[in-house]
């Protein structure tokens, strides 16, 4: 069974009317009703709670972490970061959704600003697949098509990707790099572009389908953690003119 944690900001939903319309129970909500499934567990964290949701014993039984924020990224305390930041580095898949591109956790796995050009404008996304082979696109068509959605245009301010799986166009003219894979440690990481909180996009089917796979992408590899440090020979070591 894996066990998938969605962790929402949670902020949005309680103070605005036209997103508490949207996503009355919150994104992360709306996240777990397409990704529960019978071999899917699915939990749920906000920020709010003590220690955001992201307890101990969670964290450490979490095989794939998902995670949308937005207005208070600066709030998210940074202990909490350090603990994600080396469960992902351990093997733990991290899953990061639209405005995550400024969490602080994403910005200490990419090691750059992470920023963007972006406008509010009801514009269309066409988000070409340009890695026809990945298994993260696995049942998408050539495209997604968004009828609205929130611009993000380049330079997106992130290391070249491992993969790019995705880029989109946007009705004003700007492209994006939308769909962008990454490997820190033993750890796989997707960005993920779409998800404005102000646009019922988590239920475009396509768009559920690629968070479907990609959670099914980054889930450990089963194996034994890498040793690190002084290490003892597993072969003898012949000195220095034995033999000679």
């Amino acid at each position: 069974m894996m066990r998938v944690l969605i962790w929402n900001e949670y902020r949005h939903e309680q103070h605005n009317e036209k997103v508490a319309n949207i996503y009355p129970q919150g994104i992360h909500h709306a996240l777990q009703s397409f990704l529960e499934t019978d071999d899917i567990a699915v939990e749920t964290a906000t920020l709010d709670e003590p220690d955001h949701g992201i307890t101990e014993e969670r964290l450490a039984n979490t095989d794939v972490m998902i995670w949308w924020g937005h207005m208070a990224h600066h709030e998210v305390e940074d202990h909490i970061v350090e603990k994600v930041h080396q469960r992902v580095l351990e093997g733990m898949g991290l899953i990061v959704l639209h405005s995550g591109h400024f969490s602080k956790i994403f910005q200490k796995l990419m090691g750059t600003s992470c920023d963007l050009k972006w406008r509010e404008a009801d514009e269309k996304e066409r988000m070409w697949v340009v890695d026809p082979t990945h298994p993260i696109v696995e049942g998408i068509g050539e495209y997604i098509e968004i009828e609205k959605e929130e611009m993000y245009g380049e330079h997106f301010d992130i290391p070249a990707p491992d993969e790019l799986v995705l880029v989109s166009w946007f009705e004003g003219g700007e492209v994006f790099r939308s769909g962008c894979t990454y490997k820190r440690g033993h750890g796989k990481i997707f960005y993920f572009r779409p998800g404005h909180e102000s646009y019922p996009t988590y239920y475009h089917k396509d768009v559920q389908l690629v968070i479907q796979n990609a959670v099914r992408w980054a889930q450990p590899v089963e194996r034994t953690i890498s040793t690190y440090g002084n290490a003892k020979a597993i072969e003898e070591i012949k000195s220095k003119g034995e033999g000679e």
